[in-house]
């Protein structure tokens, strides 16, 4: 899994024309699924994500997580974030997962989210999309499952 993490003022997202989230101050997330992912890496890979210290305290340091600041999330499906782009021009989306094994994984990831009493606002799985933002910063992070060690492969 791969998520793109932003701290945003604001946030919202629509699709041909028509609001279908927003979010004021909080995360904006992308999130993508690949092929070697399983159902049970959703749930400590959102854990990790909402628990990251991205907001500043009253000091001005990043050392507040979004359940002290606001609880808000605008969660987007983005699968180019499985994009391989070593070879070529053109990305090869070859690690993504099937769009119907892929929505499951967003599903159940805004289920999981919203049971932790987050505020989760979704774009529509596999829709064309306009998102507008205003970063906070800029704070952007990536989260890759592959680099937390509870899912790194073992030599």
């Amino acid at each position: 899994m791969k998520a793109v993490i932003q701290r945003v003022r604001d946030a919202s997202v629509s699709v041909e024309g028509k609001l279908k989230g927003e979010i004021k101050h909080g995360l904006l997330v992308y999130y993508s699924v690949e092929e070697k992912d399983t159902f049970d890496m959703i749930e400590p890979f959102l854990d990790k994500l909402v628990h990251l210290r991205i907001f500043e305290d009253e000091e001005g340091k990043m050392n507040l997580s979004l359940d002290k600041v606001s609880k808000e999330i605008l969660f987007v499906s983005q699968f180019t974030l499985a994009a391989n782009l070593a070879r070529g021009n053109r990305p090869d989306f070859a690690n993504a997962k099937k769009p119907e094994e892929a929505e499951r994984f967003y599903t159940e990831g805004v289920r999981i989210l919203k049971s932790w009493g987050y505020n989760v606002s979704c774009g529509v799985f596999g829709a064309h999309m306009q998102v507008r933002y205003m970063n906070d910063g800029p704070v952007t992070f990536i989260l890759d499952s592959e680099n937390l060690p509870r899912f790194r492969k073992k030599n």
